[in-house]
Formats: structure tokens, sequence, C-alpha cells
């Protein structure tokens, strides 16, 4: 898979029936779109396979040989960039009609923004351009946050590990903190007030109700009335 595409696709989850909509045709076990780029000089076909990975063939319509020189990072020049910046056009269009958002990948995430949605009629808000890895939930009510969401290395959350894992923000109280910190389930608020909020794995270190558990005390905490009662 070359770098336009794994970027395009990165966050995204291949919906099959809307590339078949969009004009995708099953060929030999693959969904295929075909086009063309600048003017027809170059043949663009798509490749959707079951495994969920796209590939891609750029033909060059004159000598009827694959044209890839438009995707190495050093290649320069104005007719190199026309064709890199119609491929990525292209790919972009299929991958914001025929695509579903889905940043996060672990069980618990998935598990845990559908209760959300089903319990609070709430969905995750994306509200950083340059970090598309990183989504809230706030109430409706008072627009008061009570999680996010986001991959992290665990080396920001104070352990020795470059592993990266996917953590939950959410609020706790201030008495509950130092009893719950263990740096394998629990670990600091990253980027928020850490005598209010906490980070939750998201990994199979955590049980999902104990999950949904803290993101309903969030959700209550957020609440201005109850927390002045």
């Amino acid at each position: 898979m070359d770098n336009i595409i794994a970027l395009v696709f990165k966050y995204v989850k291949i919906d099959y029936d809307r590339l078949k909509a969009y004009g995708f045709i099953e060929r030999d076990g693959e969904l295929v779109y075909e086009t063309s780029l600048i003017d027809g000089q170059m043949s663009l076909r798509i490749f959707a396979r079951a495994d969920g990975t796209v590939g891609s063939e750029v033909t060059d319509m004159e000598t009827g040989e694959p044209f890839t020189l438009f995707l190495a990072s050093d290649a320069v020049g104005a007719f190199l960039g026309q064709v890199r910046t119609e491929y990525e056009q292209v790919l972009a269009d299929i991958a914001a009609n025929c695509c579903e958002k889905q940043i996060f990948k672990s069980a618990n995430a998935k598990a845990a923004i559908e209760y959300v949605r089903a319990s609070y009629g709430d969905e995750l808000e994306f509200l950083w351009e340059k970090s598309p890895d990183v989504a809230i939930w706030r109430r409706k009510d008072n627009r008061k946050w009570y999680g996010v969401i986001f991959s992290v290395s665990k080396r920001k959350l104070g352990v020795d590990s470059d592993d990266i894992v996917e953590i939950i923000n959410v609020r706790v109280k201030p008495e509950e903190l130092d009893e719950l910190i263990d740096n394998d389930r629990y670990y600091i608020g990253y980027h928020m007030n850490k005598k209010h909020w906490i980070a939750l794995s998201l990994e199979d270190t955590c049980d999902i109700d104990e999950i949904i558990a803290r993101i309903d005390d969030s959700y209550a905490l957020a609440d201005k009335r109850k927390a002045r009662k």
C-alpha cells in the first residue's frame, strides 16, 4: 500500500455496499473502480479487497506501463504534482462517500462508543484538525466534557514503555485518585486537570462494565447542578 492510500484510509472502515453504489464493480473477488487522470493521460484503478485493504494501479495510457513516479516522496515537477493531486482527490472522495470513520480500534473503545450513543445520545466530537485521533463527549445541557478518547504512548503517561494504548479520560472524585492510579488500568489524567480527571485504559486490562461505570460517573460529575449539592 502506498503512503497516500495509507493516510487517506487510516481512520476509516470500508462500506462495501456504498462502494458498489459509488460505481465499484465486483471482479475476481475484488471491488474495482476505474477512472482517468490528467484528461485521460493516465488510467486509475482502485481495488477494495475483502480484508479491508485498498490498492491502486496508475497506468500511462500512451505506453501502457504502470506509472508510479508521482508516489516518490522526493519527486518534483508540475506534471507529477498534478497527477498526485488528482490521485489524492479520487481517493479522498471514495473515503468520504464509501467509508465510516473508525479511529478507535479496541473492542472496549467500540463498546464504549455504542454505550454512550445508546444511553446519552452523544456522538464523539473531533475538535482538532491536527489531532484526528482525539475525540470528546460532552453533555447536551451544559456542554461540559465527560470523556476524551485518544491513543498515546505509555511513556507520556509516566510509564517506561513506548507501547501505544487507547485511553479514555474521565472525571473522578479527587479523593479517589490515589487509590485508583496503578499505571496498568488507571493513569494520571493526560492533558486534563489531574485533580479531577483520570486516564482509563481501553485495552483488555479493563473490563467493559468497569469502563461503562466510570463513564456514567463522569457524566454525573459533569452536571454542575449535582456538583453543588
